[in-house]
């Protein structure tokens, strides 16, 4: 099982966001850029088609020895070996995604609030995601939590947090003075004219933020 310490850049694959474009060079591009790990979600197409989508990423992610994560299909996941799943607050209960998957693939969850976040930690999942920390289309029925949230969640977590929600280079330096150490990331790259270049801006501001910060580890990019 690959582990979800050492990932910064976390990119989510939103078939919506994408709009026409075609779901794998959007993937390669990111991953050329620097992402560390790759999400595909895509809650319009039949199982068939996700199938079919997440052996197409899986083909990409495992060349370049990164993880590939489903949105909320466990089966989908199971059927085509991807490392993990991402559940929401509405999705199989964590236990149940852990009997069908197995110990050795990653379970990820949504949280949105620091009591919500310290019960699904409970729960045995791999890394938690929190948000949405800005206004954003891809979770129109959350309210904004802001970056506070994260100051407040990350001292008391003991699994990797992921923040999410809004994201894109104009804040990401203030996500992470809040305290993040993984962000994630969709339309700042899906919708992006260039998700290769804006993929390489984002690992830019995260490579010099933590080169500058003593007390953490200078991070690489984990595109070959």
């Amino acid at each position: 099982m690959k582990s979800c310490s050492p990932w910064h850049l976390y990119v989510i694959i939103d078939r919506l966001a994408i709009g026409q474009r075609d779901l794998e060079s959007v993937a390669a591009g990111a991953i050329r850029g620097g992402a560390d790990v790759i999400q595909l979600r895509d809650k319009r197409a039949s199982t068939s088609q996700l199938i079919q989508e997440a052996e197409k990423l899986k083909a990409l992610t495992q060349a370049s020895q990164i993880p590939l994560i489903v949105n909320d299909r466990v089966d989908v996941a199971k059927a085509v070996g991807a490392d993990g799943v991402h559940l929401g607050q509405d999705d199989l209960p964590v236990t149940v995604a852990r009997d069908i998957l197995g110990p050795d693939r990653l379970i990820g969850k949504s949280t949105h609030s620091l009591n919500q976040a310290l019960a699904v930690e409970s729960e045995g999942v791999d890394y938690l995601a929190v948000g949405p920390l800005f206004s954003t289309p891809t979770k129109p029925e959350y309210s904004p939590v802001g970056t506070a949230l994260i100051t407040q969640i990350t001292p008391r977590l003991h699994r990797p947090c992921v923040c999410i929600g809004g994201i894109d280079d104009s804040n990401l330096k203030s996500v992470l003075q809040a305290g993040a150490f993984c962000v994630a990331v969709v339309r700042a790259v899906c919708a992006a004219t260039d998700p290769e270049a804006a993929t390489r801006q984002l690992k830019r501001i995260l490579t010099e933020f933590f080169s500058d910060d003593p007390s953490q580890p200078v991070i690489q990019s984990s595109a070959l």
